[in-house]
């Protein structure tokens, strides 16, 4: 995506060749590329079947933490897989004031942007509502992806980009207050409330009591919206919930994780040539001492799966720490070498993204077709998916490479 999720500028910071050098000409923030480049690999990574391994060594703490850290917690919390989604969210906010930029460097109109803008936003949901369709026998119309919620949300972030800061912070406040307030006022479940009937079985442990029932999985108020909202589209059976809990109203706070991005992309340009790295590092820590504040005291817990407000502030605050840990290694510290990795992928976020959502089961029975099976349990059935899913991802980055070599970049 053009300065969005693959491109994003800086005046500062020269790219990495394959080689390792600086080139003379591109102008790129390579810590923001190695970040992004982190954020599609644990994506991607997924195909490396952790939990599988897991399962194989039921007493190995090493494997039990990995698989952790490869899924997403069932309800309140967080693992690292966690981080995917608001990372990209983030980053498309931390792009937003480089894309800006350029493109009133190249002279092109408010209107010209806006229109641009809004073409991004339509692609991006129709995109997401593709991949979700893909193994469906029909348009399956669903708005909790990825992809779906940065586009529900992006014209608003870029209308919000060109404000002042005074009105920024208070879009972001007026966003989590307010839609902390709405489920606060929406009525909670009733204690006979049957969660069975929305998906929930009995055994399952991680609904909340007191004020914080608010937000249990599928009796909330995204999930009434979406009973109306989502029945509204053709559908082979009437929507009931979602297996997740996910919902489409997300794209409201989600928003206010892209904003937190747009002040990280103006701080950065703000103190080009240096890096904000204390700034980072406070607002970092202060964001998630909030989010864990409203958790403690159930006002508002931390739900990555409805986004909840106190998740906006949490997630945001460790994708800064994430952003400072890059930006401190690469731009301080002048350690570029290692980064090339993930700049390949980074670079090219939208192809990362389309490739592990579109050839995976591709690649994998053409592996097994052309390789057979054994060849992957050289080092014993119980490794067997973490060998293949390495080598799948070989493939991808293999892949990615021979797009960064040839500069093919996918953008929207």
């Amino acid at each position: 995506m053009h300065a969005t999720l693959s491109a994003v500028r800086s005046d500062k910071v020269r790219p990495i060749t394959a080689q390792g050098d600086t080139a003379a000409t591109a102008v790129r923030n390579i810590a923001v590329d190695a970040y992004r480049g982190l954020v599609m690999l644990l994506m991607m990574g997924e195909v490396m079947s952790f939990a599988k391994v897991a399962h194989a060594y039921p007493g190995s703490l090493f494997w039990r933490v990995l698989a952790f850290n490869q899924t997403h917690v069932e309800w309140a919390g967080m693992s690292l897989h966690d981080t995917i989604q608001p990372g990209f969210t983030f980053l498309v906010g931390v792009a937003l004031p480089y894309s800006i930029h350029s493109r009133i460097k190249k002279g092109q109109s408010f209107e010209s942007q806006l229109a641009h803008t809004i073409w991004r936003s339509l692609v991006l949901i129709a995109l997401g509502i593709f991949l979700r369709s893909t193994h469906s026998g029909q348009t399956y119309f669903t708005f909790e992806d990825t992809l779906t919620q940065i586009g529900l949300g992006y014209t608003f972030a870029f209308l919000l980009a060109y404000c002042r800061p005074r009105w920024q912070w208070t879009a972001l406040t007026a966003i989590l207050f307010g839609y902390w307030l709405a489920w606060a006022l929406y009525p909670m479940p009733s204690p006979n409330f049957n969660y069975a009937a929305v998906g929930v079985p009995a055994d399952w442990h991680h609904n909340f009591t007191g004020f914080a029932a608010h937000w249990n999985k599928n009796s909330n108020l995204g999930q009434a919206f979406d009973l109306w909202f989502l029945n509204l589209f053709p559908r082979t059976s009437r929507f009931a919930y979602n297996d997740g809990g996910y919902l489409t109203l997300s794209f409201i706070p989600t928003l206010g994780t892209m904003l937190l991005g747009l002040f990280a992309g103006q701080w950065f340009r703000a103190a080009a040539p240096k890096i904000p790295v204390r700034l980072f590092l406070v607002v970092g820590l202060a964001l998630m001492a909030a989010g864990l504040l409203l958790h403690v005291t159930g006002v508002c817990p931390i739900v990555k799966r409805i986004w909840t407000p106190s998740w906006t502030l949490f997630s945001g605050g460790v994708c800064y720490l994430f952003l400072v840990a890059f930006a401190w290694v690469i731009d301080v510290k002048r350690y570029r070498r290692w980064a090339f990795p993930l700049v390949v992928v980074g670079m090219n976020s939208i192809a990362a993204y389309l490739i592990a959502e579109l050839s995976r089961d591709f690649i994998i029975e053409s592996l097994h077709i052309n390789l057979g099976h054994r060849i992957f349990s050289l080092f014993g059935a119980a490794l067997a998916p973490l060998i293949l899913g390495i080598t799948v991802m070989l493939i991808y980055w293999l892949t990615l490479y021979w797009m960064y070599r040839r500069k093919l970049f996918l953008r929207i």
